[in-house]
């Protein structure tokens, strides 16, 4: 191996220098800091876990995502995180297991084995918020308006224009599987064709069934598209009341998204069956212009928290916070930098601690060289240390 090579990393694995690193801290800062004025509580889960907790309920669906490595005290297998939410659903029923409503939101590097796409890296920095203890579509209509708030507060518009989100609901197609009595290998097939929008594999996956339930299933590879698609799919599957009461819930989430978020366009996709292994009703993401890939993304998992011991119903949506920041306005650096003389001098120390206790970046001229970010520099007065502006050119 060369020198140079030596300090490649890995595939799909990234580093944040300095301004890139600031503008993600600011962003997540205030992001946490708007999470928790809605009332949600941050925590903090660890890096690694046993994969026997990591990986057990929504968790089994990241196996494969999930690096993992023997741990030598034990013996036993650890993973590093690829995705938090088990672990926050884990804090819920088991750390905290608190009754009533439970709002709890988290921020933390990930790690995949894999990466899951060409425009999202192996190391996500993700950021979400989780609302446990109410099965109400009340819950879900929260998450998406604080999911859809925390994307205004990064402002995406100016660079990619409006949001658009895209909401399914894994109901419907339970909702007709059960209709229809499909299970086992058919069902796996089927779920496999809807994913990929292919009607001819479709239609081979249901050539057993009778006509009603072939056109059933075929119809939701068609229904996509505006707030229309619901009286579209109303009359399609007319006959299974459970997916009926699916589509309701859709509506209200479009209500309320146009009610609080005139600016975001909605989509409706009733084949979009992302996480079905977990989620157990609405699933909805976040996409802007020229981004391929979704900038957030969420749903309904209740029921998680049963593998823990504590059943509990749970909604909530996580960023990749590096790829929500490619994507937000520019941070605007607030203030002047203000370059210190390398002295030891009680006074000018006084009013460097002064500067820096009000917010200003104070940055201390070694050698004599002032940093080139400051634009202003301390010097001596007749009344103590003041501040003048920092000529060009100037040492």
């Amino acid at each position: 191996m060369s020198s140079n090579e030596r300090w490649l990393l890995p595939d799909g694995i990234d580093e944040l220098l300095p301004e890139r690193a600031a503008s993600v801290e600011a962003l997540r800062r205030a992001l946490l800091d708007d999470c928790a004025r809605w009332g949600y509580r941050y925590v903090i889960p660890p890096l690694v876990e046993f994969t026997d907790s990591l990986l057990v309920g929504l968790g089994a669906d990241l196996d494969v995502l999930t690096c993992k490595f023997s741990d030598r005290n034990s013996g036993r297998m650890l993973g590093v995180r690829a995705d938090m939410t088990p672990q926050v659903a884990r804090i819920d029923a088991h750390s905290l297991g608190e009754t009533g409503v439970t709002r709890l939101c988290y921020t933390g590097s990930t790690l995949h084995s894999a990466s899951q796409s060409t425009s999202v890296g192996r190391s996500p920095i993700q950021l979400g918020a989780e609302l446990y203890g109410c099965a109400e579509i009340s819950a879900d209509l929260e998450v998406i308006d604080l999911m859809l708030a925390l994307m205004t507060r990064a402002d995406t518009e100016e660079r990619h224009g409006p949001i658009t989100l895209d909401v399914g609901h894994v109901g419907v197609y339970q909702a007709v599987l059960r209709h229809s009595g499909i299970e086992g290998d058919a069902a796996a097939t089927i779920f496999d064709a809807l994913q990929r929008k292919s009607l001819p594999d479709l239609e081979e996956a249901t050539t057993s069934s009778n006509a009603e339930v072939m056109s059933t299933l075929r119809s939701l590879v068609n229904l996509h598209g505006g707030a229309d698609v619901l009286e579209q799919a109303r009359s399609c599957l007319a006959h299974v009341p459970a997916a009926l009461a699916a589509l309701n819930e859709v509506e209200q989430v479009i209500q309320a998204v146009k009610a609080v978020h005139p600016s975001v366009s909605v989509y409706v996709d009733l084949a979009e069956l992302r996480g079905f292994q977990y989620h157990t009703g609405l699933v909805f993401a976040a996409y802007l212009e020229g981004v391929g890939a979704a900038v957030a993304t969420g749903g309904r998992y209740d029921n998680v928290g049963a593998v823990f011991g504590r059943s509990r119903p749970a909604t909530g949506f996580a960023f990749d916070l590096k790829a929500l920041m490619a994507a937000a306005r520019p941070a605007v650096v607030a203030g002047s930098w203000v370059s210190a003389p390398d002295l030891k001098d009680a006074d000018l120390l006084n009013a460097v601690r002064e500067l820096r206790a009000t917010g200003r970046s104070v940055v201390t001229a070694l050698g004599g060289t002032h940093d080139p970010r400051c634009s202003e520099l301390l010097v001596k007065g007749d009344d103590g240390w003041v501040i003048r502006p920092l000529n060009p050119g100037e040492n």
